[in-house]
């Protein structure tokens, strides 16, 4: 008997109006993978699916053997539905029969139901699913408006939009083109003088000069290592229990700096994988094996030791899974996929590659100290620490040969004046040791130090029945890569994590797959959703990709491109498509409101770092620097108070630190920033490719009451008095166009001049009250009329900050 997934969320099937539509064509050909694939993975996989243990009836639908039998009882006759088992029962008002059954909490609708009788009709054809496929490359679609064009992702989107009668949004302002780029590039707005230059440059290269200038920024490594740290769900405490620090910021810093010299995305991967098993790896390849341990650890007392290897095994390849493969294999730990064709020998034989990390040093070293023990680690030093160390550990080693000369002498056979004589040498040369000692220990003490992998004798690694770490029953496994996939090539008797970086890239290998989940990405940043839905999960789950052709194209781009990421980027802004307006037309709001179609471009609100870092780019306060340690910007008193182990005081940094972009804030796992939080900024315990993005009173309190954000405005108000002019129009122009990049309409400027009035009113008076309390008397100083000006602007600049247009990506 037919049975179906009783719980889990499902997937919203995808529009018709997302189809090609051709006047009077009649309904478009049902697509498998599109329109029939994700119903049956919705409601029948699970009973009906990959995990043979809990199949019922012994059918399978994920496959086409399943579904489409020779027998006269198939489930699915081609080209007959009223003749096919699935749409009886389907169709079926039977509670007795119908499927999926009433108990399930699972219904199709009518338009489903019909889907399933026009693919049967139109002889039920099956394919494999597409994000195991390997991309294959399309035609370039031929368009009627030839000019419009700039590259062939204008002709995949002008040619679905024509076929359907519709055209796509004119090309946005240049102020707002502008701003769009300079927040997706770099995360900063752009300043006056870059929007002015670009106003001005009526050149056919204007805007690709813009666009090879911020990708030349070094703000663009900065930006695109906010989206990779979310992937690895880096951050700087360890996430259980006590949720310790641990060293791993200069991993961040490796990531900014390889987005910055554009390193190739495979090499990138192999890096951070496996750069320990490179051949003499540098320094920054040890550093980016950091990725390997920045998962979640314990640093409790009483942890058990297999216990938590089994955990951070889990942990290690739901990320690697999500990250590298866009899968859930994480869904294995217990059992096979319900959904998709990987299997719990699958899953461990993944962790196998893995076993050879040498990670549980502080299991046995239990430490509740800050920052916690993680070794191994090592040193980072600077140029002059360097030539300090040197230069001491060379005293060091001078003495130390002095007295094992000494030592090693026959002090027996000596007189007793030489043996005294000795021994007072022995004495003074341990006295100029021990300060040199405490010396060289204090460089360590102050130096940065990081988190790297070092590989040591894989441990042995069994199928855990059900995930149960202490069932030891189930056999032992090496590595190897799903059985689906095939097998991968090695040099070496077993299979390394670097084996697995390079089948990740490689062209018979996952390479094309990879590709295609890391364009899916781009397009995602660019466009503010996926060409397939679910960026981390491109199983049966996932939901299809709504542009297929376009996004196999892409991933072929960028597998031939040799993983240039900058140069994908580059293609993907450059597109017309990406220049589009975004504003939409009730008509488009109505029948398209996930703009599937792309007839518009997205406007959504910022990322939580680029809230913040905009509002100090606006104000003068940010520092722009690049790399260092994580940074402690101001934080509500109390708000570690549950945090033990120990227990521990927020102490927010004083000095310029406090306005250091977004990106190298603190992150703690259990107590994320209030701001960040607000904002949807992840905790950053799991892989997040997608950020979700909420609208609460919470955020716009935030904005409004958050002590960076009233200083920004602050300073901000100094500028505009300072340097907007001499009349209160030019101030407010002023200030409009330093938040907006554009000119304030008259209303505009007509209720920030009411606004500042009435505050320069108020806090006149309050001024007043004051004064009357104190022996100073009534008389308005100098200092007090300036009070009041700095407040009551202070008031419009935090107003300004406030704004939908500044805080929204257009």
């Amino acid at each position: 008997m037919l049975r179906v997934l009783r719980c889990f969320p499902g997937i919203t099937l995808l529009a018709l109006f997302t189809l090609p539509v051709q006047a009077n064509a009649g309904p478009p050909q049902v697509n498998f993978n599109r329109d029939i694939r994700p119903i049956l993975s919705r409601n029948c996989f699970h009973c009906h699916g990959p995990d043979a243990e809990h199949r019922e009836a012994d059918l399978r639908l994920d496959q086409e053997t399943g579904l489409k039998s020779t027998s006269e009882a198939a489930i699915i006759h081609p080209g007959q539905p009223d003749q096919s088992e699935l749409f009886a029962r389907i169709s079926s008002h039977d509670a007795d029969t119908v499927m999926p059954p009433a108990d399930s909490g699972k219904k199709l609708t009518s338009e489903e139901i019909e889907l399933f009788k026009q693919w049967i009709a139109e002889g039920a054809q099956w394919s494999q699913h597409w994000a195991y496929v390997k991309p294959h490359a399309s035609p370039v679609p031929q368009v009627k408006d030839q000019q419009w064009p700039v590259n062939w992702i204008d002709n995949f989107v002008l040619s679905r939009l024509e076929e359907q009668g519709l055209k796509p949004s004119p090309e946005a302002d240049k102020i707002t083109l502008l701003r769009r780029l300079s927040f997706d590039l770099t995360g900063l707005p752009p300043t006056r003088a870059e929007v002015d230059a670009f106003v001005k440059d009526d050149s056919p290269t204007a805007y690709e000069k813009q666009v090879d200038r911020l990708l030349a920024s070094p703000h663009y490594g900065e930006r695109m290592a906010m989206y990779w740290l979310d992937l690895v769900r880096f951050a700087d405490t360890v996430g259980y229990h006590g949720d310790q620090d641990h060293h791993i910021s200069p991993y961040r810093d490796y990531v900014i700096d390889a987005f910055n010299r554009n390193l190739p995305f495979d090499q990138f991967t192999r890096e951070q994988l496996a750069g320990d098993l490179l051949p003499d790896p540098s320094l920054q390849q040890k550093i980016a094996t950091g990725y390997n341990r920045v998962l979640q650890t314990s640093h409790e007392g009483g942890v058990q030791r297999k216990e938590y290897l089994a955990i951070y095994a889990a942990d290690r390849i739901r990320n690697f899974s999500g990250v590298w493969m866009g899968a859930t294999m994480g869904c294995c730990q217990c059992h096979d996929h319900k959904y998709d064709p990987y299997t719990a020998k699958d899953f461990y034989s993944m962790v196998a590659f893995f076993a050879d990390i040498d990670e549980d040093q502080h299991l046995r070293r239990g430490a509740d100290r800050i920052p916690t023990i993680r070794e191994p680690e090592i040193f980072l030093y600077s140029a002059e620490e360097k030539q300090k160390i040197a230069r001491l550990d060379a005293k060091i080693k001078s003495i130390q040969d002095k007295l094992k000369a000494i030592s090693s002498s026959e002090i027996q056979k000596q007189s007793p004046e030489e043996k005294e004589q000795k021994l007072k040498q022995m004495v003074e040369l341990n006295k100029q040791l021990g300060p040199l000692k405490k010396e060289r220990e204090a460089i360590d003490r102050g130096a940065v130090k990081t988190m790297i992998t070092v590989s040591i004798k894989p441990r042995e690694i069994r199928i855990l029945p059900r995930g149960n770490w202490l069932d030891e029953s189930g056999p032992v496994v090496q590595p190897a890569i799903p059985e689906f996939m095939g097998q991968i090539k090695t040099d070496h008797e077993r299979p390394t994590r670097l084996d697995l970086a390079n089948w990740l890239s490689a062209k018979d290998g996952y390479g094309p797959l990879m590709a295609r989940v890391m364009t899916n990405r781009f397009w995602y940043l660019f466009f503010g959703r996926g060409i397939a839905p679910v960026l981390d999960d491109f199983g049966g789950q996932g939901g299809p990709p709504h542009y297929p052709e376009l996004l196999d194209q892409l991933a072929i781009k960028f597998f031939e491109d040799e993983w240039d990421i900058k140069q994908m980027v580059k293609f993907i802004v450059m597109s017309r498509a990406y220049r589009q307006s975004s504003l939409e037309t009730p008509e488009q709001r109505k029948t398209d409101p996930f703009n599937r179609r792309l007839d518009r471009q997205a406007r959504f609100r910022l990322p939580a770092e680029m809230i913040r870092d905009n509002a100090l780019a606006i104000s003068g306060l940010l520092v722009t620097e690049i790399g260092g340690p994580s940074v402690k910007p101001y934080q509500p008193a109390g708000y570690y108070r549950h945090l033990n182990f120990p227990k521990r005081k927020y102490v927010s940094h004083q000095d310029e630190r406090q306005w250091r972009r977004g990106v190298y804030m603190h992150w703690q796992r259990q107590f994320l920033h209030p701001m960040l939080k607000a904002f949807d900024a992840p905790s950053r315990e799991e892989c997040t490719a997608q950020r979700p993005r909420s609208n609460t009173p919470i955020a716009a309190m935030t904005l409004l009451n958050d002590p960076t954000f009233i200083e920004a405005a602050r300073v901000f108000a100094a500028h505009v008095i300072q340097q907007g002019g001499d009349s209160e129009q030019e101030r407010i122009n002023f200030a409009f166009t330093q938040a907006t990049s554009r000119d304030p309409e008259a209303y505009e400027v007509e209720v920030l001049q009411d606004l500042l009035n009435s505050n320069r009113r108020a806090f006149a008076d309050r001024t007043k009250e004051a004064q009357a309390l104190t022996s100073t008397g009534l008389t308005k100083t100098e200092a007090n009329l300036e009070a009041v000006e700095l407040a009551a602007w202070t008031e419009v600049t935090r107003a300004l900050l406030n704004l939908n247009e500044v805080v929204t990506r257009n």
